[in-house]
């Protein structure tokens, strides 16, 4: 769809004429993101580089009734950030300031285009540590994260991206900035709106600066991998561990066919013959380390681990996890698509959750490696496929849904921390209740009346 010459003489007096882009190649580099969805071409695609800008950005975009989608990275994985026929992607890329790093306070203040390792590694020069870490980690910017509640490898002791989230200052449809939360440990000054922006994935508001909370870096770490000839030994394992109130780190699983396509890829040194492994991280005090590291060794073991080998070094340590941060690439080249998702369920139901999707994948016939977050039961079942295979990508889609009613009725969700976007929204309801789709809706239309923010997103389908 086309855009009235006028119109974009205002968004280039606002953002300069570099930064409107209208080409067919600028549309469609923005058309979609991580999500198994048709792609959508905006009208135009804005870079503001200065907050001004970006808040002039959304006001003319209301006025206009101009549907707005900002996009980060654009890494998210259920269509977040695929704008609408015409609509107007206003990037925050160049938004990509490390405003404070206040090594007193323990916090930062950023702009949402800051990538998070970038951060992540801005923050550890200052001898100060921000857990949260996505997968998409190298890339994907802090907005974003915020956008979504990204999770990451981190998330069992931890928490996730919202537990970190200490104020978002954000723009409303008509350009008023909005500030939220503070600087202190506590606040409770008004309603908390830094909680409602979280995970709102771009319908409420446009981020404008995020203040995060930081802490002291662990003391030490001891990294190892676990290596069994089944999946229900490994899965029963993760359950062992957190009954016995060890709480790790890191404790991620990998199943057999994961296993062989990250080492096809990387040459990480992961043992193919297994049927499963857990990598499994400890931290904290030394003392505490070493007692923890060796009461994990003795439960594995115990539950039928082959072996459990300790990583010696940081670089062996580093090696674990760069593997299991390949699980997506090097899933993504063994077929021409792959569905990612993110069923998870209450960590003591992880065991029979691993069992059910082996058996939906059965019933099916459809290829499925799993991996995820055994600690806190996020699990990411990949389903391979090629969308232009139609009876094939039915087969995926009722295996999808099947997949989804399992971890519901294990009082799961339908999404631990790749948001709802468009590819969940029709499951919303029964994970919920229709009074929770209203109210919301009630409250969407209230802040955005025009409804121009991120339309279509979480609650409202694909219409």
């Amino acid at each position: 769809m086309s855009m009235s010459a006028s119109l974009l003489k205002e968004f280039e007096a606002v953002v300069g004429a570099e930064n409107v882009m209208t080409s067919e190649v600028d549309r469609q580099t923005y058309a979609y993101d991580g999500a198994v969805l048709e792609p959508v071409e905006p009208a135009v695609a804005l870079r503001p580089v200065t907050s001004e800008a970006l808040g002039a950005c959304v006001r003319l975009c209301n006025e206009n009734g101009l549907p707005v989608t900002a996009r980060g990275a654009g890494t998210n994985l259920s269509g977040g950030t695929i704008p609408k026929p015409g609509g107007v992607v206003i990037l925050t890329n160049s938004l990509n300031k490390i405003l404070e790093i206040n090594e007193e306070d323990l916090y930062a203040v950023v702009q949402p285009g800051v990538v998070t390792a970038t951060f992540a590694a801005e923050v550890l020069k200052h001898g100060l540590f921000y857990p949260p870490d996505p997968g998409s980690m190298a890339v994907s910017t802090l907005g974003g994260n915020v956008a979504e509640n990204a999770g990451g490898l981190r998330g069992l002791k931890y928490g996730v991206t919202k537990d970190y989230v200490m104020g978002v200052d954000f723009f409303d449809v008509e350009g008023g900035l909005v500030k939220t939360g503070s600087r202190t440990v506590k606040c409770v000054t008004g309603y908390n709106l830094s909680g409602l922006m979280i995970a709102s994935e771009g319908t409420l508001g446009v981020f404008n600066e995020i203040t995060l909370k930081l802490v002291p870096p662990p003391a030490a770490q001891k990294a190892m991998m676990a290596v069994y000839d089944s999946m229900d030994k490994a899965a029963a394992s993760v359950a062992a561990i957190i009954a016995a109130k060890i709480l790790p780190c890191t404790l991620e699983f990998l199943d057999k066919p994961t296993i062989q396509y990250v080492e096809d890829f990387c040459k990480a040194g992961m043992p193919t013959d297994a049927d499963a492994i857990l990598l499994i991280e400890v931290d904290g005090h030394p003392a505490q380390v070493e007692d923890d590291a060796q009461k994990v060794v003795d439960i594995c073991k115990k539950v039928g681990a082959l072996s459990v080998d300790m990583a010696q070094n940081a670089a062996q340590r580093d090696s674990l996890w760069t593997a299991r941060r390949a699980a997506l690439p090097a899933l993504a080249r063994a077929r021409p698509t792959i569905v990612l998702e993110d069923a998870t369920v209450p960590r003591s139901k992880f065991p029979a959750m691993v069992r059910d999707i082996c058996d939906i994948a059965a019933k099916y016939k459809v290829d499925v490696a799993t991996f995820g977050h055994a600690g806190d039961g996020n699990l990411h079942p990949s389903l391979l496929c090629d969308r232009r295979d139609k009876e094939e990508m039915h087969r995926i889609e009722l295996a999808v849904d099947e997949i989804f009613d399992r971890a519901l009725s294990y009082h799961g969700t339908l999404s631990g921390e790749h948001g709802i976007g468009m590819s969940k929204s029709k499951w919303m309801e029964k994970e919920t209740s229709r009074a929770t789709i209203e109210y919301s809706l009630r409250m969407k239309k209230a802040i955005d009346p025009k409804n121009i923010l991120n339309p279509t997103k979480i609650i409202e389908g694909r219409g």
